[in-house]
């Protein structure tokens, strides 16, 4: 980290390792970015320190920075908004408050102030040191919780804890075997969530009549049950749907790895795979339609298990959370297009083939984004991944190519704001290579991932004491007499 971050004239391989270890985060700050000194040292909280017990000590301090916030620059205004907006899914209308990440339009997402390929350096692997392989979700979990990067141990104690709070109710597995295999997974998956609701710490608590200032240690609760349990829940729907309904555990391994045996794979590279996949959908800002269902219904104080049932419900869309499917089908039926007319896969037929579906008003799926305007940092890892674990695998090579080529089409077509890929252009494509092909289950294991996002920044909501949710609406009549008076 000092070599990355260009400390001159000095080598910190002869720094004596509790000198570096004792730094302040003054001194430290003074070489290396702000972002990153927690990954050197903390302050905050001890290397060992359990995931309660660092934010129990951030919650008061965090809710004072708020209370300062308002007081200073309450008033203070953070653009007007146009009827374009008002009438156009508020795009751009900054008026939500989503600490957990931040998305920028040339560099991609930021999982609190930390880039992606900064994520898969630092935050723990399953191997230990970051950088050894993927990250593991409980790390990143960890990170949106409290902005800090933990320790591998921190991670692992993350991990025992998720397999702790696991177990389902004996009432949600017969539902769950007990509804018809031909429903929508994502159904199912949200139908079982709710169900869990009979175990919400937070719902009991509010009944009881707790204090509301205390009402964040119970969603504190609920929020790691919700995570815990959602993916045997995710389990029995995939194995009943599409197999024996057998469903096995290995709680030696981690959260992804005992998820993968559940699925009912045995596969090291998938693990990996299912590692990445879980990391990068967590989360992407507040404004998108899971992540901002979740904080809407949650603003009404509903527990987090009702409240992440409702974003399933919004993942569910065609706009939102189906995309990859779109993607994958689309390639493959150029596949299926190219061999039956005897043409190779090269960068001269995937542009006349870009052309003929834009002349022919169709779009392509999988490029352009609604913030991004360069290369979701999304889809260039999962690239990444693909060219070390998949390079011959015949559906990358077109996914490759295509890469290569549609940028340069789709700027010269002239409509699309951003002519780069979205995460979605390649993440069915590489569960494909691992014959995971039930492509119409591809949502829920992004429900799994999205959780972690979303249920992260509703603890804060209510840690920080958010109020219920009400924006002003106005008429189309209300509209035109503002102007035509």
């Amino acid at each position: 980290l000092l070599q990355q971050s260009g400390v001159p004239a000095c080598d910190p391989c002869h720094l004596p390792l509790v000198t570096m270890l004792h730094c302040t985060r003054a001194a430290v700050s003074k070489v290396i970015p702000r972002r990153l000194v927690s990954a050197v040292a903390s302050d905050a909280a001890p290397a060992g320190s359990l995931l309660k017990d660092v934010l129990v000590e951030q919650v008061p301090r965090k809710q004072a920075e708020l209370k300062d916030l308002k007081q200073k620059y309450g008033q203070e205004s953070l653009g007007s908004v146009t009827v374009d907006q008002c009438i156009g899914g508020a795009r751009g209308v900054k008026c939500m408050l989503w600490e957990t990440s931040l998305l920028d339009a040339d560099e991609g997402i930021r999982f609190r102030g930390y880039t992606i390929p900064e994520c898969q350096q630092l935050l723990p692997s399953f191997e230990g040191p970051g950088g050894a392989g993927e990250p593991l979700p409980e790390g990143l979990i960890w990170l949106l919780l409290t902005g800090e990067v933990p320790t591998k141990a921190q991670v692992d104690s993350l991990t025992q804890e998720f397999h702790e709070r696991s177990e389902l109710p004996a009432h949600v597995v017969s539902m769950l075997h007990s509804l018809p295999k031909d429903m929508h997974p994502m159904t199912q998956f949200s139908m079982g969530i709710l169900a869990c609701q009979t175990e919400s710490n937070f719902a009991k608590a509010y009944s009881e009549g707790v204090p509301k200032n205390t009402l964040w240690e119970h969603a504190y609760e609920d929020v790691l049950d919700v995570m815990a349990k959602l993916p045997e829940i995710a389990a029995i729907i995939y194995r009943r749907k599409y197999f024996d309904g057998v469903v096995t555990k290995d709680t030696s391994l981690d959260y992804s790895g005992n998820f993968c045996r559940m699925l009912g794979y045995n596969d090291p590279g998938f693990d990996e795979l299912m590692r990445l996949y879980l990391t990068i959908h967590s989360d992407h800002e507040g404004g998108n339609a899971s992540a901002h269902t979740t904080h809407l219904v949650g603003s009404a104080l509903s527990d987090p298990y009702l409240s992440y049932a409702a974003g399933l419900n919004a993942l569910a869309g065609p706009l939102h959370g189906l995309a990859n499917q779109e993607v994958l089908g689309w390639i493959q039926d150029l596949q299926k297009k190219f061999a039956a007319e005897g043409k190779p896969v090269n960068k001269d037929t995937i542009t006349e083939f870009a052309w003929e579906t834009l002349n022919g008003g169709k779009v392509i799926p999988g490029y352009g984004h609604a913030v991004l305007r360069k290369t979701d940092p999304r889809y260039t890892c999962q690239r990444e991944f693909a060219m070390k674990h998949l390079p011959d695998d015949e559906l990358f090579k077109i996914v490759d190519t295509i890469y290569q080529v549609m940028p340069g089409v789709l700027l010269e077509h002239g409509k699309a704001k951003n002519p780069y890929p979205n995460v979605d252009s390649h993440s069915g494509v590489l569960l494909w290579h691992y014959n995971f092909t039930q492509y119409e289950y591809y949502t829920v294991l992004f429900g799994v991932s999205r959780a972690m996002g979303a249920l992260s920044q509703l603890f804060w909501d209510r840690a920080l004491g958010l109020p219920l949710e009400r924006p002003k609406s106005v008429t189309s009549e209300w509209i035109r007499g503002q102007f035509e008076k």
